[in-house]
């Protein structure tokens, strides 16, 4: 169902044999160099070109990259539907963008590979979040080629809101993964040095409430590597993680479990120990037969598949279809577990997630004491 969970999964795929491939990576270096030039004013120097290339850069590392690739997608999207109804995309006109909108959501705007063979079949609406998201990335797009783009325009706010009125749906959300399934889940890994890594990763992902990106961005040590997204400290008592998050830098504090067994800080101990990894990234990938490390770091992809892999061989939801119970967990199941299985005060699970309000915290847990707080009775009935 999976596929082979070997390193080699990580590579990139070849391109597809219809059109050339898109190069995401040298398109948003475009994008900034349309954005980022010196004025027509002033006499370029070895200096200021440096500069430029640092602000660039700067500018790259505004968003993930993973945020970035999607708005390169959609305006490409965008753009391509423009050129479809013999319009611009520039300036910004929030009627075409309104129109777009409303496109979208109908679902009949056409697929890129339906448009490369003049093709315009309807395609399926798109969800309202989606929609929310291809709105922001346009913006973010207009703001960076130097427009102004007001959202709140009506021809744009008020389509939005008719759609979000129409078709809103509550978040699928995708199921936690508590206590007594990550047990089971780690008992299905081999005691090799592969198994060794994806045990540290699940345990130490689970008890830190760590998205997928967070685990494999980590370090040993502070400014290891160029992409670290934080390093490790281990203790006595626990391992504290400093983590460079969407939301900023947040320390994260993972204490010494129950038994070696379960201890995520005794796995994440012992995978470095046997990998002999002093220094760069915590996660990296090794050989095929899993008896060796390797240098490069371990990509967010491989937490995803290790995650519904493990499902599968525990048995986890077994009353229903493979295909059912591979679309239920996720990377986020590891954050929702923690957040569903801790028995303690809300506050500290909010604090350990890096969540702003207690109504996001709310959101990841699937099985929260509900009714504890009786209103109906306190107000007399």
């Amino acid at each position: 169902m999976l596929g082979d969970m070997s390193e080699n999964s990580d590579k990139p795929r070849s391109s597809p044999p219809n059109g050339s491939p898109v190069n995401e990576r040298s398109a948003r270096d475009r994008l900034d160099g349309e954005a980022l030039n010196l004025p027509s004013f002033v006499v370029g120097s070895g200096t200021l070109d440096r500069l430029v290339h640092t602000a660039r850069d700067y500018a790259l590392a505004a968003a993930s990259d993973n945020t970035l690739k999607a708005y390169g997608k959609d305006w490409a999207h965008f753009t391509r539907w423009c050129r479809m109804k013999g319009a611009e995309p520039l300036p910004p006109s929030p009627e075409m963008i309104g129109l777009y909108l409303a496109d979208l959501a109908s679902g009949s705007s056409p697929s890129s590979s339906q448009s490369a063979f003049g093709l315009q079949p309807t395609s399926r609406p798109l969800s309202v979040s989606t929609i929310d998201r291809r709105l922001s990335g346009l913006a973010w797009n207009y703001a960076q080629r130097g427009f102004s783009f007001d959202r709140k325009n009506r021809h744009v706010a008020t389509v939005l809101a008719g759609i979000k009125r129409k078709h809103a749906r509550p978040p699928v959300q995708k199921d936690a993964i508590l206590a007594d399934d990550i047990l089971a889940m780690v008992a299905t890994l081999p005691f090799d040095l592969r198994g060794l890594r994806d045990r540290a990763i699940l345990l130490l992902g689970y008890a830190g409430g760590l998205r997928r990106s967070e685990i494999v961005s980590l370090d040993v040590h502070k400014d290891d590597t160029p992409d670290s997204g934080g390093w490790i400290e281990i203790f006595e008592k626990g391992a504290l993680l400093t983590l460079n998050t969407k939301t900023g830098w947040r320390e994260v504090e993972i204490g010494r479990g129950a038994s070696e067994q379960t201890c995520p800080v005794h796995a994440l101990e012992q995978w470095l120990h046997f990998a002999k990894i002093d220094f760069g990234p915590v996660f990296v990938r090794t050989s095929r037969d899993g008896k060796k490390a390797l240098e490069s770091r371990l990509s967010d992809k491989h937490v995803a598949r290790l995650i519904k892999q493990t499902v599968l061989d525990a048995g986890i939801r077994s009353d229903l279809p493979e295909k059912d119970r591979v679309a239920l967990f996720s990377g986020h199941s590891l954050r929702a577990g923690l957040a569903s299985s801790a028995e303690v005060d809300e506050r500290y699970v909010q604090k350990h997630l890096g969540h702003a309000s207690a109504e996001m915290t709310r959101r990841y847990q699937r099985r929260r004491d509900r009714f504890r707080v009786n209103l109906t009775k306190a107000a007399g009935l």
